[in-house]
């Protein structure tokens, strides 16, 4: 498995950007524009700024002495809970509406399930002073109230979606309906490393930060820059990217 993605979005055999023909330009100018606004200067600097001033980095990683000692191993816990908004998509959030606002846009699109990415992006739109639509099932709207209110509360408009399941799959189809319908004024911010590339890319490059903090945490506490282990939960995928990205191109972990 080649880790490192190519030119056309492919990790080897996998990825690459399978989208109808009404959804190519938006991804093309994204495709063409997301390496060098990241990669320029004066972009890693307001993103580290805003990291470490706004969202809280870097993260504690944090030896859990009693866990340790239940298990027999040590364990060491990145805290990306004490992140400003609850989780580690504020990471992301912030690196793509800064690629938005270089790119022209003046308007932003997102799904959200259980609505941590939800508020991530609303927070960052509050703070950039951008409009804010995050589509959301109708069933996960009923049962995330509180985030649907801090969502709401931070002036971010939430679309309840009433077709098929109504949860996160539907939402995400009505996301990308608005992003085509709109695509001169508006970024779709992608929560998950998943879609057409560039956003598997995108999404991992801008989260991580969690495992070069681990990096440099780990060998200031231990002498080993290395964990034996990486344990990460899975949903969409940004957390295991983030906190695996720093240590894939090592065998040993």
């Amino acid at each position: 498995m080649d880790y490192n993605v190519n030119e056309k979005g492919y990790y080897g055999e996998f990825g690459g950007a399978y989208v109808p023909e009404i959804l190519q330009r938006n991804v093309m100018e994204l495709q063409n524009n997301y390496l060098q606004i990241m990669a320029a200067p004066e972009f890693q600097k307001e993103l580290d700024e805003l990291l470490r001033q706004y969202a809280g980095r870097p993260t504690p990683l944090y030896f859990a002495k009693r866990l340790s000692e239940e298990v027999g191993a040590k364990i060491y816990l990145k805290r990306e809970d004490l992140c400003h908004t609850g989780a580690h998509k504020i990471n992301n959030a912030l690196g793509q509406i800064l690629v938005a606002r270089k790119m022209g846009k003046t308007r932003i699109v997102a799904e959200t399930g259980a609505g941590q990415h939800g508020v991530a992006t609303a927070t960052v739109c509050a703070l950039m002073n951008m409009q804010c639509v995050v589509y959301m099932g109708e069933t996960d709207v009923k049962r995330q109230f509180l985030n649907v209110q801090r969502m709401k509360m931070l002036g971010a408009e939430v679309v309840p979606v009433t077709s098929g399941n109504k949860t996160l799959k539907d939402a995400t189809n009505e996301a990308i309906r608005d992003w085509i319908n709109n695509a001169e004024t508006t970024h779709y911010i992608i929560g998950s490393a998943i879609g057409p590339h560039p956003y598997p890319d995108m999404v991992t490059q801008l989260q991580a930060i969690v495992s070069e903090e681990i990096a440099y945490q780990l060998t200031a506490q231990t002498g080993k820059e290395y964990p034996d282990y990486v344990v990460a939960c899975v949903g969409g995928g940004s957390n295991a990217a983030g906190a695996f990205y720093h240590f894939l191109d090592d065998k040993r972990v």
